[in-house]
């Protein structure tokens, strides 16, 4: 396969990522209220929220600034995997797991750009903890950082000790 054929097909991941976040996202918006759980499951509800901050909330309480902030965060990761991904096309599960990760990034910037905020829907909880509220990007993201690290490990203990 060629290269400019691998690249689109990882470019392709990233969308389908962003097309599957967005029309969660867009099903959430439309079918719940703010802030009412809706129990799913014995641990999962669905609940939407509008995160303005980043990971766990983090910076949500700014005074605004952290939407641009975050956004061209996202805009400039995303244009740097993009280069990664280009550069690391014989690296198979790194392309896949650059290519959730910048779906991710880019579901979650088009949030920020359309609403001030990520939308978040999906929450975990066992009796009266709950994980903070997440959304399809932030988990394409995750496993996109797994694979990664995965990756790597495999790549370290795969390796063999040479004599010296």
């Amino acid at each position: 396969m060629s290269a400019n054929l691998s690249f689109l097909r990882y470019l392709a991941i990233a969308i389908v990522t962003i097309l599957l976040d967005q029309l969660s996202k867009w099903s959430a918006l439309s079918h719940l209220q703010l802030g009412v759980p809706e129990p799913i499951l014995p641990f999962m509800n669905w609940l939407l929220l509008f995160n303005p901050g980043a990971a766990f909330s983090f910076l949500a309480q700014g005074s605004g600034w952290q939407r641009w902030f975050f956004t061209a965060l996202g805009l400039l990761a995303s244009a740097y995997i993009v280069w990664l991904i280009r550069k690391s096309l014989g690296d198979k599960m790194l392309c896949w797991a650059l290519s959730l990760i910048l779906g991710g990034a880019l579901g979650n910037v088009l949030d920020r750009i359309m609403y001030g905020a990520v939308v978040d829907f999906i929450d975990l909880h066992y009796a009266n903890w709950h994980w903070p509220a997440f959304n399809i990007a932030d988990s394409a993201i995750c496993i996109g950082a797994a694979l990664i690290i995965w990756g790597e490990l495999r790549k370290s203990f795969g390796k063999t000790s040479q004599p010296q």
